[in-house]
């Protein structure tokens, strides 16, 4: 029953502060004298407020996921520039003050909405180097998490990924988790398999699950297509790989009967690089005696100023720590959840360099 209350509750805000923004619009196109029928303007918003939720109803609502996902980054941003806006109109004191800061705020959400595109699909590549005890030749590694590959995530975006990759040349590539945006179908159904199978590297291509991926509840289609894809998921698996490095893959925290890594620690004295898509745990990892632990998961809060909340949750929330003899890398992803726009974070992998020494 508190359940219910509290999302009784939570959807009155959502409406009260959607309908606040819509009535603000409505205002400033009035402004222009432009013949906006009230009720027709009411239906098409509410539509447009509830259509990230309508598009979840199935695969023939993607125009309304589409629409939705940028409803979301628009709603977000609207919320710190509307009220600005209106503080705006009563302090110009001019006849067409509502028009002049309406469009004032129009041309910033253009400008967001451009540079948060911008910064969605322009990867940069973050390089990092450090030492770990152990013997052998350097590993070159190419990191990447949270493609959320689907419609606006999309092949085209993946190709981005390959390619950049590819020049690296890497001896390693790791995928850390929520490669698919909850549902693997836009991953086989835009062919998107024939782009991953091109990937490079000297000792493969392995990935592991993310919360997105338990969202879908399609694990074992996503398996497969990865498989398919040349992408070995590792699920609470350690492997040894070449004679020269042990890989461990978690499960997702989503799933609460995984193993503890504990479980998971090699017998073998080699090297021990661990995926675990949350960052939720530094402190077992450095007690284990993990060298080299990748996360993913925050994406740098995605958009300004969430990394204020993700900052807040996790100790390490994005880029690189060391911790003991531990080395932490938390990347912002390679691609976006809902919205592709980005403000204040920007689309990457990581490509790391592992130099062995006896230290």
């Amino acid at each position: 029953m508190k359940q219910i209350a509290a999302g009784v509750v939570m959807l009155l805000i959502y409406c009260s502060l959607a309908g606040y923004i819509g009535w603000t619009v409505f205002i400033w196109l009035n402004s222009f004298a432009l013949p906006v029928n009230g009720w027709v303007f009411a239906f098409l918003w509410a539509v447009l407020a509830f259509s990230y939720f309508i598009g979840m109803l199935g695969h023939k609502w993607l125009g309304f996921t589409i629409a939705g996902s940028y409803w979301l980054a628009f709603f977000q941003y609207a919320l710190l520039i509307v009220p600005i806006a209106n503080l705006l109109v009563i302090v110009i004191d001019h006849p067409r003050d509502v028009q002049i800061a309406g469009s004032l705020a129009a041309a910033l959400f253009i400008l967001i909405f451009s540079i948060g595109t911008f910064l969605a699909y322009s990867p940069v590549v973050r390089k990092k180097e450090f030492i770990v005890k152990g013997n052998g030749d350097d590993l070159d590694i190419v990191i990447a998490s949270d493609f959320h590959l689907g419609v606006l995530s999309g092949k085209r975006h993946l190709k981005r990924f390959v390619n950049l990759s590819n020049k690296l040349e890497p001896d390693l590539v790791l995928l850390a988790g929520d490669l698919v945006d909850d549902d693997p179908i836009w991953y086989a159904r835009y062919g998107m398999s024939e782009v991953m199978r091109k990937l490079k590297s000297k000792y493969g291509v392995f990935g592991v699950l993310g919360n997105h991926e338990y969202y879908g509840k399609k694990i074992p289609l996503l398996v497969r297509v990865m498989e398919e894809s040349g992408v070995v998921i590792l699920r609470d698996e350690t492997v040894e790989v070449a004679g020269k490095f042990n890989l461990t893959g978690r499960e997702e925290r989503t799933n609460g009967k995984r193993d503890p890594l504990e479980n998971l620690k090699p017998a073998a004295n080699l090297p021990w690089i661990v995926m675990d898509h949350t960052p939720s745990d530094l402190k077992t990892p450095v007690e284990l005696g993990v060298d080299f632990h990748i996360s993913g998961h925050t994406h740098k809060g995605q958009m300004w100023p969430n990394r204020l909340i993700t900052k807040r949750i996790f100790e390490l929330d994005y880029g690189y720590r060391l911790k003991e003899a531990t080395h932490f890398i938390v990347s912002s992803g390679f691609g976006f959840w809902g919205p592709p726009i980005r403000i204040g974070s920007r689309s990457e992998l990581w490509n790391v360099r592992i130099k062995f020494e006896n230290i």
